[in-house]
């Protein structure tokens, strides 16, 4: 998963926190970057038609923004699941925002052949508690 799918699914998860458009700071807070960082990376995604940006009201992805959001969403639930259920890794958030960045698609497709994912990923992820609603974990972790 690149950068460009990161910020996709960034926006992806804040639309669905904030019922509408995403903004600037909201998806700073999520990417832990600065807004300028944000707002360069917003006009190169409108620019290959990955998502709208209006001034003051937010980003809103396309079509296709919403179908590579959502592949990149499952990826990372594929790796978080992996390593919360497989390697039963205590800080698997922790370690899957890291790798996300790292995994491709074949290898994720190959983790997801030995993890227990439920039909409905990614749409299981809760954007406001950062983590998948159905993964077997004592707790939500922080």
């Amino acid at each position: 998963m690149n950068t460009a799918d990161q910020y996709l699914k960034a926006v992806y998860l804040a639309q669905r926190i904030e019922d509408g458009p995403a903004s600037t700071g909201t998806l700073a807070d999520m990417l832990e970057v600065s807004p300028a960082s944000v707002n360069e990376m917003i006009g190169k995604l409108e620019d290959r038609g990955l998502l709208d940006h209006e001034k003051y009201k937010g980003a809103r992805l396309t079509d296709e923004g919403i179908e590579r959001a959502h592949q990149a969403l499952q990826t990372y639930c594929i790796i978080e699941r992996f390593l919360a259920n497989v390697l039963e890794v205590e800080e698997f958030r922790e370690e899957a925002r890291a790798l996300e960045s790292v995994i491709d698609d074949t290898v994720a497709q190959r983790l997801d052949t030995i993890i227990d994912r439920p039909e409905q990923c990614p749409d299981c992820f809760d954007p406001d508690a950062d983590y998948c609603k159905l993964l077997e974990i004592c707790g939500p972790a922080d």
